[in-house]
């Protein structure tokens, strides 16, 4: 159950460090970071500013060394690796930069993995699949394994594996990094359209700050492991001068 404080992320002051040798990195330098459900936000920043660390701690594919990650009233770091695993299953979507589609499977069948992992019965299986495949419009290619789609196809596909199991909020890690400039604004736009119509909370890790200005509700940046800028309001600013 989430809880009825609008913020459905909270992140406390975490740290994320990593021993390189004798060199200790601080991927993530204590940010704290409120993130209200509904929520379209980009996180930018430089290689190596600590953009897609914090994603992943949020995602709860990594923990942090210090502080605390609260997700609809639940503190991340008090579940077990079972919880977690529950948590990244059933309140979490993700797409990556690499599309990560099984070549030896259909798109259909790459799409249901998620639920027959998750042991989502059968005779719901083919609904959900087919409802995720039409919202990125890709119904007609189901038939299809990935190397006879082409990238934005791809992308879409991974999409919509993200998006069977209903997840609460969506986590993308530069979702069109791979993807010229025309299906990259599709990927954006069917991104924006999720959040506004499912009213889903997306956070995106991306270093196009055009298109985040056009799609997103605010840009996030990072710097050396922290936050240097927050810009909801710049943002909209921004947009009533388009």
């Amino acid at each position: 159950m989430m809880a009825a404080d609008q913020n459905l992320i909270r992140a406390e002051k975490i740290s994320r460090q990593y021993r390189l040798g004798e060199t200790l990195i601080h991927a993530v330098n204590e940010i704290s970071l409120e993130v209200t459900a509904g929520e379209f936000l980009a996180l930018l920043g430089s290689s190596g500013s600590g953009k897609s660390t914090l994603l992943n701690l949020l995602a709860g594919l990594d923990r942090p060394t210090s502080g605390a990650i609260h997700v609809g009233g639940r503190n991340l770091g008090a579940l077990d690796a079972e919880e977690l695993a529950r948590y990244r299953r059933d309140t979490v979507g993700m797409v990556f930069q690499s599309f990560n589609l099984l070549p030896r499977m259909t798109l259909e069948e790459n799409v249901e993995l998620p639920l027959r992992l998750a042991e989502v019965d059968h005779r719901e299986r083919e609904a959900r699949v087919a409802e995720a495949l039409e919202r990125v419009r890709l119904g007609g290619r189901k038939r299809h394994r990935p190397s006879e789609l082409s990238g934005g196809e791809q992308q879409r596909g991974a999409l919509a594996r993200a998006l069977v199991n209903r997840p609460k909020i969506l986590f993308a890690d530069e979702p069109t990094g791979n993807l010229d400039s025309v299906n990259g604004e599709q990927i954006l736009l069917l991104l924006q359209e999720i959040q506004s119509t499912l009213g889903m909370t997306v956070i995106m890790v991306t270093h196009e700050r055009p298109l985040a200005e056009r799609f997103t509700n605010r840009i996030v940046v990072l710097s050396d492991g922290r936050v240097v800028r927050d810009s909801a309001k710049e943002l909209s600013e921004i947009r009533g001068k388009q």
